[in-house]
C-alpha cells in the first residue's frame, strides 16, 4: 500500500524538494509513497484569492483564514483514499542531478470545495492532519512511527502569524512542532516530518534493521560511530570496537548512549529512567494488594 502525503501550502513549488532525491526520491519513483502539493489559494473565496486577514484584537502580521483552511482540509481528506488507490506520480527527475521531478496533476486538481463539514465523516481518522507550528507539541520518533504505519498524512503549512485557532478543533488538526525555533513557514518543517516517515516505509532503507539502533528509538541518543582510518590526527578508534568481542561492544555502546543522553539531553534521560523503573501494571497491583 502506498503511503499518501498531502501538503497544504502557499508554496507548492517547494515540493518534493530534497524528498525528490536519494532514498526518498527513489522510493517516490517506485511508488512506495505519493505526494500531492496543494495550493491553499485555490480555496480562497474572492477574486483576489485572499487567504489571510488582520488579527482580531489588533496586532502585527496577518492570520490564515479559517474558512479557507477548512475547505482545503476537507478537499484533502475527501481525496486521500483515492490517492492511495491511484497515487499521483512524479515524472521528469532523472535521479542523477538533472531537473527536479515535476508533479503530474489533473487539469483541474481542486474542484469546488465541499461545504463546511463534509469530508470529515469516515475519512478523518485514517489520515491525520498535522499543522506545523512552534506552538505545537514537539514531535517524537514514536509519533513518526505511528504516522509511517498508517495510510498517509496531511500536513498544513503555516505562514504569516499562523492559523486561526478555530481550525484545530473544527477540523481535528494536530498541532506539531519540530523544535524550539521559528521558521518563515511550515514547509521546511513538513519536509522534516515527511523524511522521517518515508525512511521507515518498508524497503526504503534496505535492511529492516537499519533504523533499529538510532537516536530516540529506545528513548536514548544513539551511541557514537567510528570507521577507518583506525587513527586520525592522534585520535584512535576505541579499542573495544576493534576487539571483536560482540558482548563487550554491545555493553560499551549501551553505556555510551546512556552517558551521552544523560549529559546532552537530561529531559530524555529523565523520561527514559522513569519508563525503565516504572513497574508493570500487574506488579503494581500485586504490590498494592499486599498492603506494602
Amino acid at each position: 500500500m502506498t503511503f499518501a502525503a498531502t501538503i497544504l501550502t502557499l508554496y507548492p513549488e517547494m515540493f518534493p524538494g530534497p524528498l525528490g532525491v536519494s532514498l526518498a526520491g527513489r522510493a517516490l519513483e517506485r511508488g512506495d509513497w505519493s505526494l500531492d502539493a496543494v495550493q491553499i489559494r485555490d480555496f480562497a473565496k474572492d477574486k483576489h484569492r485572499t487567504v489571510d486577514d488582520t488579527p482580531a484584537g489588533g496586532g502585527a502580521g496577518m492570520v490564515l483564514k479559517v474558512d479557507v483552511l477548512a475547505d482545503a482540509i476537507d478537499h484533502a481528506r475527501a481525496t486521500a483514499k483515492a490517492k492511495i488507490a491511484a497515487p499521483l506520480p512524479f515524472r521528469g527527475g532523472d535521479g542523477g542531478g538533472g531537473a527536479p521531478p515535476t508533479l503530474t496533476l489533473d487539469e483541474n486538481p481542486h474542484p469546488n470545495p465541499s461545504p463546511e463539514g463534509e469530508g470529515l465523516a469516515g475519512t478523518a481518522a485514517p489520515f491525520p492532519v498535522l499543522a506545523m507550528t512552534p506552538r505545537g507539541t514537539p514531535i517524537t520518533q514514536a509519533r513518526i512511527r505511528e504516522l509511517a504505519a498508517g495510510p498517509g498524512v496531511i500536513i498544513l503549512c503555516g505562514r504569516f502569524e499562523g492559523f486561526d485557532e478555530r481550525i484545530f478543533a473544527g477540523r481535528e488538526v494536530e498541532e506539531v512542532s519540530v523544535g524550539d525555533i521559528v521558521l518563515s513557514g511550515g514547509e521546511c518543517a513538513a519536509l522534516m516530518v515527511l523524511d522521517a516517515c518515508i525512511r521507515l516505509l518498508p524497503g526504503v532503507m534496505g535492511a529492516p534493521s537499519s533504523g533499529a539502533e538510532e537516536s530516540f528509538e529506545d528513548g536514548l541518543l544513539e551511541y557514537p560511530h567510528y570507521t577507518r582510518p583506525v587513527e586520525w590526527e592522534g585520535r584512535a578508534i576505541p579499542e573495544v570496537l576493534r576487539s571483536g568481542d560482540h558482548a563487550k561492544i554491545a555493553a560499551w555502546r549501551k553505556r555510551q548512549a546512556e552517558d551521552d543522553t544523560r549529559l546532552r539531553r537530561p529531559d530524555l534521560w529523565e523520561r527514559h529512567v522513569g519508563a525503565r523503573d516504572r513497574p508493570a501494571s500487574g506488579a503494581r497491583r500485586k504490590h498494592r494488594d499486599q498492603g506494602s
